[in-house]
């Protein structure tokens, strides 16, 4: 076993996963706050986040060679996308669901739009908002493996070396450790998922 190999491609995947889930995160907040606010965006909005999410994962990396080439741009570009859905779709439903109530009282005591969205939506609406990146979290991190097929390297590569050489121990290194990162994010992100829910 290699393991400054090993390593070096754990940190790779886990960079790679991160720089997208961050991404996406970026893209896909404002997109939701938009489209829960302004009824004419909600519609074309959801429904490309919607179409978004039935894309395959390989689809959507191989839509990105002719225009980024191949290795960690395409990769990052092609997660970045498929972590952008769940995210609209979680953040958009966690506004709406902020009690009409709570905005009337915030606009009452004369605040004005900004701040009622970051200390009475934000706060109200983060919970669900969350849930959307801890799904996004979890596909990124499952999609992450089909960037070594365009040379992004990761923990990927230990999967394709394994089914061109024929090599069992490859394939469970490379799965493996990718389903231990899953479930460990998975059961970091749902821990602090359940303490923000009770603190709201």
């Amino acid at each position: 076993m290699n393991w400054p190999d090993f390593a070096q491609h754990a940190v790779s995947y886990l960079e790679l996963a991160a720089a997208a889930l961050a991404a996406g995160a970026a893209a896909g907040i404002p997109l939701g706050i938009v489209a829960s606010h302004f009824a004419f965006a909600r519609s074309p909005l959801l429904l490309a986040a919607n179409v978004g999410r039935v894309i395959p994962s390989l689809a959507v990396l191989t839509f990105m060679l002719p225009l980024f080439g191949v290795g960690f741009a395409p990769a990052l570009a092609a997660l970045a996308l498929l972590a952008i859905p769940p995210i609209v779709i979680n953040t958009d439903l966690g506004f709406r669901t902020v009690p009409a109530a709570a905005v009337d009282s915030a606009r009452g005591l004369g605040m004005t739009g900004g701040q009622i969205l970051r200390r009475v939506e934000w706060p109200l609406a983060f919970p669900i908002l969350f849930a959307g990146v801890r799904t996004a979290a979890i596909e990124v991190i499952a999609s992450a493996v089909l960037a070594a097929f365009i040379g992004a390297g990761g923990l990927g590569e230990y999967i394709t070396e394994g089914l061109q050489a024929n090599e069992p121990r490859l394939l469970f290194l490379g799965a493996g450790t990718i389903a231990a990162i899953a479930l460990a994010v998975e059961f970091g992100l749902g821990f602090a998922q359940r303490r923000l829910e009770v603190n709201t």
